[in-house]
């Protein structure tokens, strides 16, 4: 590539090498181990170990696409990514674009930068090219869109996987509408893995709390951080780290407050400034959570005040949901990885997930049959035929295998939770279910979400295509009678065919709630959830001693405590 043309394209198109903060590394990147270990294999690996995959003649993958909420740390693992990459002999040079900053207002000009961006880390590879909110970039081509848009999306395309190869040059993608981005790019050779960053759950909130404590001192108890991850339900990685910032300008608040008041400068001591738990609270009063802004999170833990009424029900509904839909187990366990549910399975070397059975299938090397090739003789025949049923077991559950865990686990999970008329207790127990099982992605198909978009039928499709994209995972539709009323007959008929049409042995369970009792459901109600495989559940009264527990606990101990004395600091 001519040297002026890359430095007047490299001051036109802004593809100078960017400086990235250096402090930033994988272990400042919480709950995301399962990312990091296929980041790993895609960008590391092939600079340390360029003898594995020449040995064995395979390309690593050159592609990867980052999509998830707002605030789930897209951007900050593509800038830990950059910084592992940059340390001792190894030197990978990170190039990070806007989507809208790579189009101009003259035609040609997009795509005359995009080429130079490509040339540019082309000459300067190993490199790492990331794309943020790379929708704006590459939306999907209709006719309803210019043809000079179209052009740029197809001069991308061309220059991630054309003729000329783009040799050791990585390009990420991040986006926050992964439907809104050209499906020619999401195939592999472009975008071969697609990593989704959904909001934390417990074990990952209580990570993210370690990193941006780790500093402090005094540090904040590890029971205290169990209880910031219990209550920070609906937090993303953002969110905490501003909850953290916001709980240290409380504390300093609370011991100096002539600073706000005062026009100089004053002398304090440092020491003194002591983080308790009460300024988690009131940080946590200010910060709102991703839950509240962005995305909708259907999952809440039964308040202290109902939990002695509806804390035996909720036991049975997850001993209940842990046979119709035993992947509920993986979430109820705390000594479980994190990356069970991950979709991305690659970096698991002894075992792989079946898609469709939805369990693992190979647990040792032992077992998996080999597929080195060898000279076939008569001796050697009846083995072969031998080890292909054997490698054919693994793949097919038809050919009858020995392991039980070979088998599928469920066939079309379904869950429903049945009220008495005006009790209100599904919601709670629907509520806390969700809750216990955050590690899995929840999508709800509640009304005010169908209809918030122009096209309900639409958003029905992308939720549902996306649920079984991302399995195992949990589709939510409070008050089905109701919702089934309201929706409409095309609706109705496109959420029953998405439903047939997910594969059987898919983990993909349907949650629902009801005000209305089981005969008096409309029959194509009732022909969604089976009663005798225990898919039904009917929420009981509380019982006596429940009743008395509720009462003892409101009216003998919170009553009767003295209300609480105001410190004048």
């Amino acid at each position: 590539v001519d040297q002026d043309s890359i430095k007047i394209g490299g001051h036109l198109a802004g593809v100078e090498q960017m400086q990235i903060d250096g402090s930033v590394q994988f272990d400042g990147v919480g709950g995301l181990s399962d990312h990091i270990s296929s980041l790993k294999e895609m960008v590391i690996f092939p600079l340390l170990y360029p003898e594995i995959f020449e040995r064995l003649k395979i390309e690593p993958p050159r592609g990867c696409l980052f999509y998830g909420p707002p605030g789930t740390r897209k951007t900050l693992l593509a800038r830990a990514l950059a910084n592992e990459c940059s340390q001792g002999h190894m030197r990978v040079t990170f190039f990070m674009r806007k989507g809208a900053e790579c189009l101009s207002k003259w035609i040609g000009e997009s795509e005359r930068q995009l080429r130079l961006l490509f040339e540019q880390a082309y000459q300067m590879r190993p490199s790492i090219i990331f794309f943020d909110e790379i929708d704006a970039l590459a939306p999907v081509r209709s006719d309803k869109q210019d043809q000079i848009h179209s052009s740029v999306v197809g001069t991308l395309l061309a220059l991630m996987d054309g003729l000329a190869s783009r040799g050791e040059v990585v390009v990420i993608g991040a986006t926050n509408r992964v439907d809104s981005i050209d499906p020619a790019l999401r195939r592999p050779g472009r975008f071969e893995r697609e990593f989704r960053f959904s909001l934390p759950n417990k074990e990952a909130r209580k990570e993210i709390f370690k990193i941006h404590t780790r500093d402090w001192n005094p540090k904040p108890s590890d029971n205290l951080l169990e209880e910031l991850a219990e209550e920070c339900v609906g937090y993303c990685g953002a969110d905490i780290k501003a909850l953290c910032a916001e709980t240290g300008l409380c504390a300093l608040r609370h011991r100096y407050p002539q600073l706000y008041e005062s026009r100089g400068r004053l002398q304090i001591n440092m020491d003194s400034i002591k983080i308790k738990a009460n300024d988690f609270s009131m940080a946590m009063q200010k910060t709102v959570p991703a839950s509240r802004r962005v995305v909708p999170s259907s999952g809440r833990a039964l308040s202290a005040i109902s939990k002695p009424l509806l804390g035996n029900t909720l036991e049975r509904i997850l001993k209940i949901l842990q046979r119709v839909f035993p992947h509920a187990e993986l979430a109820l366990k705390k000594d479980q990885q994190e990356g069970i549910t991950s979709t991305s399975t690659f970096n698991k070397p002894l075992f792989f997930l079946n898609p469709i059975l939805g369990n693992y299938v190979i647990d040792s090397d032992e077992e998996s049959p080999s597929v080195s090739e060898e000279k076939l003789t008569h001796k050697t025949l009846e083995h072969k035929k031998a080890e292909f049923c054997t490698f054919s077991r693994y793949i097919c559950p038809c050919y009858g295998s020995v392991n039980p865990r070979d088998q599928p686990t469920c066939y079309r999970p379904r869950f429903l939770l049945i009220e008495e008329p005006g009790s209100g207790q599904a919601s709670d127990l629907a509520a806390a279910v969700i809750h216990s099982l955050e590690k899995f992605p929840i999508y709800t198909l509640d009304t005010p979400t169908l209809f918030a978009s122009t096209s309900p039928e639409e958003t029905c499709v992308q939720l549902m295509r996306e649920a079984q994209r991302s399995a195992p995972s949990i589709i939510y539709v409070p008050q089905i009678p109701s919702w089934w009323e309201t929706v409409g007959p095309a609706l109705r008929s496109i959420f029953t065919t998405l439903l047939q049409s997910i594969p059987r042995f898919t983990p993909v369970l349907l949650l629902a709630t009801s005000n209305v009792q089981l005969r008096d459901l409309l029959e194509e109600i009732k022909a969604l959830f089976n009663n005798e495989y225990e898919e039904v559940f009917r929420i009981p009264r509380p019982t006596c001693a429940e009743r008395r527990l509720f009462f003892e606990d409101l009216v003998m101990k919170q009553a009767a405590q003295p209300p609480a004395l105001k410190n004048n600091t």
